[in-house]
């Protein structure tokens, strides 16, 4: 993934974030993860129902007037409210701000980012499933980091530490890009260490990429921010 070459404002958060979120699917995409759309096809098919059947009743009403609508207009709208309805919940409680699903040769992944009013720090639960998937328990992770590690003063991206700090925090990404797991990034994290991943401690596996990438090159340290 090439860094970005669009400026922003660095003193807009949703800016800073959707920027980030946009960056993620690039970086994954390059790991060979391929893209789940489930969650994002059903809540469009939930929408789209949702206006056309408002859609087709106000045509009709239009055309033939209200006394040949009035039958079909109470369920009509009763479904508009349950479709939406469903749409709103979809929103909130299934999807609850995911921004990607994946599955790439080393397990599937799904990425739910946040921030938090005023603070420019970039949150994600991050459930995945190492593979083999079939046999391996998914697990949920919280990492979070700031949004200077990875945006120039200017407002500009820098797609190399955000890189860096994916692949040091999210095991099945550092097993699919180990020569950017950075050995301080996972130190230093807040991320939750307190499951297991196929009979392993997810620190030994990520302590065991970052060794196997500073033998390569050597590691390559985070900049200073």
């Amino acid at each position: 993934m090439s860094n970005a070459s669009t400026k922003i404002a660095v003193y807009s958060l949703p800016d800073l974030k959707n920027t980030t979120d946009d960056a993620l699917p690039n970086y994954l995409h390059s790991l060979k993860f391929r893209q789940i759309h489930t969650q994002t096809d059903v809540r469009l098919a939930l929408g789209y129902v949702a206006v056309i059947i408002a859609g087709v009743l106000f045509y009709f009403d239009w055309t033939l007037g209200w006394d040949a609508t009035k039958p079909y207009t109470a369920p009509a709208v009763a479904a508009y409210f349950i479709l939406n309805g469903a749409f709103t919940y979809w929103l909130w409680f299934v999807e609850k701000g995911a921004v990607y699903e994946g599955e790439g040769k080393t397990g599937k992944i799904l990425i739910r980012s946040s921030t938090k009013k005023h603070t420019p720090i970039y949150e994600c639960d991050v459930t995945f499933t190492p593979s083999p998937t079939s046999s391996s328990p998914s697990k949920t992770i919280h990492i979070r980091a700031p949004f200077t590690r990875w945006f120039t003063s200017d407002g500009y991206f820098v797609a190399k530490p955000f890189q860096q700090w994916l692949a040091s925090e999210v095991p099945v990404v550092g097993a699919a890009d180990p020569n950017n797991v950075v050995e301080e990034i996972g130190r230093g994290s807040e991320t939750e260490r307190t499951f297991n991943v196929s009979g392993n401690n997810a620190i030994d596996i990520l302590e065991q990429l970052k060794a196997g990438a500073k033998v390569q090159g050597g590691g390559e340290r985070r900049r200073k921010v």
